[in-house]
């Protein structure tokens, strides 16, 4: 399964003299912006929104994200996969015993006193989780094993994975490949939670998935279906009269469906913020028949358990 050179960075297809620039194969997060930039555009997307009290919580929820992973000191994994599977994956490397540091300092740096009872309560019992638990919890989430009674805690355990990841993600890109199976992270094969058309850059126009666990983003190339690399069927569907800047992609052939963000009708977009705001997009095509790629971990648990935050 091993995919071929190292990727493209960039240089010209044709004459050096000029031509169409390559797009960048794999651009790795910064993770000391990652966090931040979701919580201004959750903060932005809130006002005024029917999911306002929602949307709040995410934001401060990423807020504390953004503490946790710019105040961990450096890690790295106690060993990277092997082979052909991408070098952070998911489910097989070993994590940093160091990783639930991250979960305890999104804690601190959490302001939940907007929350309800039951919510701050869930918290206080994560917290007094032994390591064993929460190691649990987490290879549950990673490996889609969760129970219905578990996912309430995990959301917060999902959120420091995320952290974890993140740092870790800065890898050698030399390190990297464009895996076999497009629509999966090449960094820790995890599924994106969106992809963004660039509108800026020396490649506008350019579409890029962004991983949900470790926030790296691949190239993908525009009129495929992520899930079945079909093209016949694909069409774009979105919420009449809102600006444009987020549609979902569905496809006829697999019936299923993507977001898509295009920065040329916003530039502020933000693959996780908006993809938390557009929920009204997800449930208007999955009731007119389409089932997502991939859900956002973080809202798949939020959904999933009926704690009010």
């Amino acid at each position: 399964m091993k995919q071929g050179g190292t990727p493209p960075t960039g240089k010209w297809i044709g004459s050096p003299l000029g031509g169409v620039k390559a797009p960048e194969a794999i651009v790795l997060p910064d993770a000391a912006m990652r966090f931040s930039a979701s919580a201004e555009r959750l903060s932005a997307l809130s006002e005024g929104h029917p999911m306002a009290e929602w949307l709040a919580f995410v934001a401060a929820l990423s807020q504390a994200q953004h503490v946790a992973v710019t105040t961990l000191p450096a890690l790295s994994p106690i060993e990277q996969t092997s082979g052909s599977a991408p070098p952070l994956s998911a489910d097989k490397h070993r994590r940093n015993p160091a990783w639930r540091d991250g979960l305890f300092a999104i804690f601190d740096a959490f302001d939940g006193s907007f929350l309800s009872g039951p919510a701050r309560g869930l918290i206080t019992d994560v917290q007094h989780y032994s390591t064993e638990k929460i190691d649990d919890l987490a290879d549950k989430f990673l490996g889609g094993t969760l129970q219905v009674d578990e996912v309430g805690a995990a959301f917060y355990i999902a959120a420091a994975l995320q952290v974890y990841f993140t740092r870790l993600a800065g890898l050698d890109r030399s390190e990297l490949r464009l895996q076999p199976t497009r629509g999966i992270c090449p960094c820790c094969g995890s599924t994106p939670v969106a992809g963004v058309i660039t509108a800026s850059g020396s490649t506008p126009g350019s579409r890029y998935l962004h991983c949900s666990l470790c926030s790296t983003a691949w190239n993908h190339v525009r009129a495929i279906c992520i899930t079945c690399g079909g093209s016949g069927g694909l069409s774009l569907k979105g919420i009449e009269g809102d600006n444009g800047a987020v549609k979902a992609e569905t496809c006829d052939d697999c019936r299923t469906y993507s977001k898509m963000l295009y920065q040329a009708k916003d530039m502020s977009v933000d693959p996780y913020a908006d993809d938390f705001a557009s929920m009204g997009l997800d449930l208007l095509v999955a009731e007119a028949g389409w089932v997502r790629h991939a859900p956002n971990p973080l809202l798949l648990i939020a959904q999933a358990t009926e704690t009010r935050f």
